[in-house]
Parts: C-alpha cells; structure tokens; sequence
C-alpha cells in the first residue's frame, strides 16, 4: 500500500516549502491558547420588566453587567437578550466559575446596586439552573 507514504511525503514536502520560503504554515497553537474554563453554574434568568421603565431598569443592568465582567473573574459570563415581539421580556445568560464565585457575586456592591434598584421595575423573576451541551466551549 503506497497511498499513506505519498501522503507523508507530500506533507514533509509542504513543511520543507514553508520553512525555507517567506510563506508560512499555520499549525493550532494549542499551547498558546488558554483553554476555556469549564463553568461550575450556569443559569438563565428570566425577567420581566415594567415597560414604562424599560429604559431606566436597562440603564441599572448595563451597569452591573459590565461591572461584573470587569471586576470578579469568577463570572466568566452575563448576556442579556430582549425579546423583539416584548422588548420588556428578557433573558440573561449566566455563567460562573464555581458556585462560590456566584455567592461572592450576588454580595458585590454593583450587584446590590443593581438589585435595590430595579425591585421595583421587575414584574417576573425566573432563575433557571442549567446543564451545558458543550461546558467548556468559550463564548467568543
């Protein structure tokens, strides 16, 4: 059987044309990459929001979410979705190292902040606690 030979001379062939000419070969750096932390919790939170205060209760999330990602490495993940046929019906994506970097998370001041804020606005409240298909697969 002669075709696995060809094929490993022709990729010695390529290897050899790549290292001596200006082209180059690009191989999957796996140690280059950092792989992707494996979330321990992962929910989504359903939310209804009173809709003459979408605007101020948007305003309160942009703020705490992007604090979150900034601030606690334990949340490795929070995308909140609005819904185009009910823009005041929402759903946020969570995702955290582990169950304690969720209990650190939820006693931060930008999320007490958050909460205290938007009592108010939220009509409906759905926490649903999930299993990943893929739990390592990184968000890009």
């Amino acid at each position: 059987m002669r075709f696995p030979h060809i094929i490993l001379k022709t990729v010695l062939l390529l290897v050899t044309a790549a290292a001596t000419s200006n082209c180059s070969l690009k191989l999957p750096a796996q140690s280059a990459q950092v792989p992707a932390q494996k979330p321990q919790k992962v929910r989504l939170s359903r939310i209804v929001v009173d809709s003459t205060q979408l605007e101020s209760y948007k305003a309160f999330l942009q703020e705490e979410i992007e604090a979150s990602m900034s601030k606690e490495p334990g949340v490795l993940s929070l995308y909140a979705v609005f819904e185009r046929k009910k823009p005041n019906h929402l759903t946020i994506l969570e995702m955290y190292a582990t169950e304690a970097a969720y209990q650190a998370h939820v006693k931060t001041p930008h999320f007490l902040k958050y909460k205290q804020g938007t009592l108010g606005m939220v009509q409906e409240l759905e926490l649903i606690d999930t299993d990943p298909l893929i739990p390592a697969l990184k968000i890009k």
